[in-house]
């Protein structure tokens, strides 16, 4: 069923819920809506009520300025009011990092799964490269270069110059562009991009941080430590699976965690 709610600053949360049982609310990283989880949510939909949301920015959401980290953590708020007040809650990439806060600010959330926070303690470029590229983005999203900020963003992620250029020509590159502005919103969730163990020292639920055996060396050792930082915490490893976890593999392993 697709809805919406109003947040606390009065913005428009467009969400989508299907399947009964316990609420499930699933969080999109960067470049992404909440459509992206959709196959996640359906995977689900046997044993939660699985709700994907478009954040900020994004979608069928609205945008209310000035944006802060705290507003999209009244979004989220708002999104579990709607689920009936309480729920366990996923999020991947820079998703789980806003999971994170949310979970830190006191929401009403049972459960945290994250997928690869990309955290950059243990990158190769590490903190100076997270900062060149927020200086870069913040740059060309104020000069109204959408095109040049998605592409800060895939080179950060580390897709070869020519990958990037068929994206560029493709049909696709032109709704990245209309959600390149929410590329500023994840960086602030991201902060520094290093792990911030005084927050999730603060996280007080339990939390299940996953990783897949294929990615990059770095992620996995970020998401250890995430699981490391929480009081009650724990690290797997997903075989064979990288960022773009597959919603199969990746269903079992978060309903056996929110169905404890």
């Amino acid at each position: 069923m697709d809805t919406n709610t109003i947040s606390r600053d009065g913005t428009h949360i467009a969400y989508q819920r299907t399947g009964e049982g316990p609420a499930v609310v699933l969080v999109s990283g960067a470049m992404s809506t909440g459509a992206t989880l959709a196959p996640l949510a359906a995977a689900l939909s046997d044993r939660f009520t699985a709700i994907v949301y478009d954040r900020r920015g994004r979608g069928a959401s609205g945008d209310t300025q000035p944006y802060a980290v705290a507003r999209e953590v009244e979004d989220l708020g708002a999104v579990i009011e709607a689920a009936g007040g309480e729920a366990a809650v996923y999020g991947v990439s820079s998703g789980g990092a806003l999971v994170f806060h949310a979970a830190a600010s006191g929401l009403p959330v049972r459960q945290v799964a994250v997928y690869e926070p990309p955290f950059a303690d243990y990158s190769p470029g590490g903190e100076p490269e997270r900062a060149e590229y927020t200086a870069n983005l913040g740059e060309a999203l104020a000069q109204g270069r959408r095109g040049d900020a998605v592409e800060l963003f895939l080179r950060l992620t580390g897709l070869a110059p020519g990958i990037i250029a068929t994206a560029r020509e493709s049909s696709m590159w032109p709704g990245m562009e209309a959600i390149a502005p929410a590329l500023a919103y994840d960086d602030a969730v991201m902060g520094d991009g290093l792990v911030p163990r005084r927050l999730l020292a603060s996280v007080t639920v339990p939390v299940l941080a996953l990783a897949g055996g294929a990615s990059p060396r770095w992620l996995r050792q970020a998401a250890e430590a995430a699981a490391q930082a929480v009081p009650q915490g724990v690290y797997r490893t997903l075989e064979d699976q990288t960022h773009a976890v597959e919603p199969e593999v990746l269903a079992p392993v978060l309903a056996e965690f929110f169905g404890r």
